[in-house]
């Protein structure tokens, strides 16, 4: 073993450098960790008990290559959507509809609150671990680690990995009563983020009449519903006719993404220099 082949000498030494370790270089990776986290955080642009005031508003053209069926602009506020204009053109007639929220609504994108709670989450378990902080043990890093990084991976996932949603809850939502004029019974529309982007989906639907020959297989839960997915809802039968995917890249949620993903470096690098003593000697920081 490892352990049996270190020397008395080697063994003092290798115990400084760990103690060092633990009460120095813990510190100014943790104090690092904190400085990054609370750059994502303030990316975010939210609102803190009402002490920052209210979050700038940004404004963002949707666009999708080869396609003019829809068009539109999104304003965001911090994690809602304030303003949608969108002119959606029908396929068959060629006629131009044009929808935009009402002014007393705006659209809460959940994903984007979640990520920044779970970023707010890193932060106080790393505040919690103060420079006044001695670390006994390498376990007590390894732990404060995983939680940091379980919070971060958390905050990533939500603005990596949409909803999946099956049609009626799409139908059902209230986003559907956001719009002025309301939005026609053949038209669903659905908002959300993939990684640094803020997409919009619009879905053009046809009744199915009671005498159709097609067999009825209702969708389940999906991020993009493809034409020809059916579903019930308010007892009728509806198929997808037409999908316009429309996106519009967002710089600060990739600025986030980066730093999650710069943080969870650091944290797997602490990680791995802590397990590294583990392997000289038979004290184990686990």
């Amino acid at each position: 073993m490892a352990a049996a082949m270190v020397s008395s000498a080697e063994r003092v030494v290798l115990e400084e450098e760990f103690k060092w370790l633990l009460q120095e270089e813990v510190h100014a990776v943790l104090k690092q960790l904190q400085d990054i986290l609370k750059e994502a955080s303030q990316r975010f642009a939210l609102p803190a008990g009402g002490s920052e005031g209210a979050a700038k508003q940004e404004s963002f053209v949707l666009s999708a290559a080869g396609m003019d069926q829809v068009k539109g602009v999104l304003t965001l506020q911090g994690d809602a959507l304030c303003q949608a204009d969108l002119n959606l053109k029908m396929p068959r007639s060629n006629q131009i509809l044009h929808f935009a929220f009402r002014e007393d609504k705006q659209w809460k994108l959940q994903q984007i609150q979640d990520a920044r709670n779970h970023v707010n989450k890193a932060i106080y378990l790393l505040m919690n671990r103060d420079v006044n902080y001695h670390f006994k043990t390498g376990s007590e890093v390894l732990k404060l680690m995983d939680a940091v990084m379980l919070q971060l991976s958390r905050a990533r996932n939500r603005l990596t990995t949409p909803a999946t949603l099956s049609l009626p809850e799409i139908a059902s939502s209230g986003l559907t009563k956001m719009f002025s004029p309301v939005l026609p019974p053949d038209i669903l529309v659905n908002f959300y983020i993939n990684l640094n982007k803020l997409c919009l989906t619009v879905y053009q639907l046809h009744v199915l009449q009671p005498s159709t020959t097609k067999n009825f297989k209702p969708a389940g839960g999906s991020i993009l519903h493809n034409p020809g997915a059916m579903f019930e809802f308010s007892n009728q039968r509806y198929e997808v006719s037409h999908v316009h995917k429309m996106e519009c890249v967002v710089p600060w949620l990739n600025d986030a993404l980066v730093f999650f993903t710069v943080s969870l470096q650091l944290c797997q690098q602490l990680k791995d220099k802590i397990s590294v003593f583990s392997s000289y000697w038979n004290y184990k920081p686990y």
